[in-house]
């Protein structure tokens, strides 16, 4: 048996995820606030970089403002000769100190039509706040103080305590019989019905603040819940014993009560939604414009620039006497930052001009959305948009998470815009999305008495030339948030 040696050589790509590459596709797919987080964190981390303040020296104006050109064609920035992070040593970033991140201006000035958050928001009470300080009203010594705090730290947002008493008990090191002797203080704060553990101690709660003979009222409520959801009001009048209109009246007593009365102190925290990106119809022709009003204006700092240059020299000295400058771990650390500093810029920049080109293809191919509205929203999937702008679909899909744009038509988040398509009888397709719009104004129109059962919406939107089968309506009845006909059947 012989055995050879045999060299050869074999060519073959790889993918090398670099720190630079994963960090332009993390900033790629976050949100608008988590950007500006994460910038600010870098800011803080990073004495390299410094922020660009608006000052009279900094006037826009004189300034090369960058045109919505330059944020589509990526040549046009001389500077930033290859996107490949492999190819990062081959980058002349020392030529690129000078230049800062500049807001992108095409479009005009999207800032203003920004409200002023700070003039409109105001601090509320939580429902917490609310507890707490009735607590501290109510006169109880010591231990109770202490067992009451405790039941009030468990009552979630919608104002129940979901959490077995006999799990608070272990995990608070108390006795269950103290909580449920001071639980009944609890519930007989404000708002009505708060601490409650269920549906139906909610709705009791709230009966007993009536102030009326309440007992049939309880019995309805005790007993008869499931019908009641049902809106069979001929069986509970059965079974009570009263007539359907008694049955009714009491009913109408029950659906004012506030199944979950924590909800008027959450829902105080209002959220603003702040777009990524405007899109503008001036002369007839659709115009896109980034916000970037909050975004920090980056810059490489003048003293590390200077210190850059210096370094240089000291480096040129150094090698003429031949020994190693003593500043050489310093010298490391300032290249890191420097090449980090750089890498951010860069990929925020490429992040701003992804948004771009997506938003102005997604214009492109829905147009009669931002004539008509949401109603005439076309087919349309990640695919489409990859390969109108060139790029992956991978790409397309992080960038259109969490982004959203200012429309005509209201605001939207980017991916809102994608969706199948659901054929029709002459052979075209409408969107999954119109589709939705349809079922729900077909609901909003209906007989309050006599409402459309799942299989009639099939019926009528199949009039339109739309085949759609009966659980596909069903499903995105459930994704509107619009209950069953047995449920929306309106008795007075």
């Amino acid at each position: 048996m012989a055995m050879n040696m045999k060299m050869s050589m074999k060519l073959s790509q790889q993918l090398r995820m670099t720190p630079q590459l994963q960090q332009a596709i993390k900033l790629l797919q976050l949100s608008r606030m988590e950007l500006e987080n994460e910038v600010r964190k870098e800011l803080e981390e990073n004495p390299v970089l410094e922020e660009v303040l608006e000052t009279e020296d900094d006037d826009p104006a004189k300034q090369s403002a960058q045109t919505a050109e330059e944020i589509v064609n990526p040549d046009i920035d001389k500077n930033i000769n290859d996107q490949d992070p492999t190819k990062q040593d081959e980058f002349e970033w020392e030529s690129y100190l000078d230049s800062q991140y500049r807001p992108p201006q095409e479009g005009g000035g999207a800032s203003d039509e920004i409200m002023n958050y700070e003039n409109i928001i105001s601090s509320k009470k939580t429902l917490n706040d609310h507890l707490m300080w009735q607590m501290s009203l109510s006169g109880f010594n010591e231990e109770e103080t202490k067992l009451v705090t405790i039941l009030i730290n468990y009552i979630n947002d919608d104002g129940y305590i979901r959490v077995p008493l006999e799990q608070i008990a272990k995990d608070e090191g108390v006795s269950v019989q103290d909580l449920e002797e001071m639980l009944p203080f609890v519930q007989e704060f404000d708002p009505p019905g708060v601490g409650a553990r269920n549906l139906k101690e909610c709705l009791l709660l709230q009966a007993k603040h009536l102030q009326e003979d309440t007992h049939d009222l309880v019995t309805l409520i005790e007993e008869h819940l499931s019908d009641l959801e049902k809106k069979n009001y001929p069986a509970i009048a059965k079974a009570m014993g009263k007539d359907i209109e008694e049955v009714i009246e009491m009913s109408k007593i029950i659906l004012s009560m506030d199944p979950k009365p924590g909800r008027q102190y959450s829902s105080n925290e209002t959220i603003f939604i702040v777009p990524d990106v405007y899109v503008y119809k001036v002369a007839g022709e659709y115009v896109v414009s980034l916000n970037e009003e909050g975004l920090p204006r980056l810059r490489i700092s003048n003293l590390y620039r200077n210190l850059l240059h210096q370094e240089k020299g000291n480096r040129k000295e150094s090698k003429k006497k031949g020994n190693k400058s003593k500043d050489e771990q310093a010298q490391e650390y300032v290249h890191e930052k420097l090449r980090s500093a750089m890498w951010l810029i860069k990929s925020i920049h490429q992040r701003q001009r992804t948004i771009y080109k997506v938003t102005e293809s997604i214009v492109k191919h829905q147009r009669d959305f931002f004539e008509k509205g949401p109603g005439h929203i076309k087919p349309m999937i990640l695919k489409d948009i990859a390969n109108d702008i060139g790029m992956h679909e991978s790409t397309v899909s992080r960038v259109t998470n969490n982004k959203y744009v200012h429309t005509p038509q209201g605001i939207f988040e980017l991916k809102y815009f994608f969706n199948s398509g659901i054929s029709k009888s002459n052979g075209d397709s409408v969107a999954s999305e119109s589709v939705k719009m349809k079922i729900k104004e077909l609901i909003e129109n209906e007989d309050p008495k006599r409402p459309l059962s799942d299989q009639k919406i099939v019926e009528l939107l199949r009039k339109e030339g739309i085949k759609i089968a009966r659980r596909t309506v069903a499903k995105y009845r459930d994704v509107l948030k619009i209950l069953p006909s047995s449920k929306r059947k309106k008795y007075f």
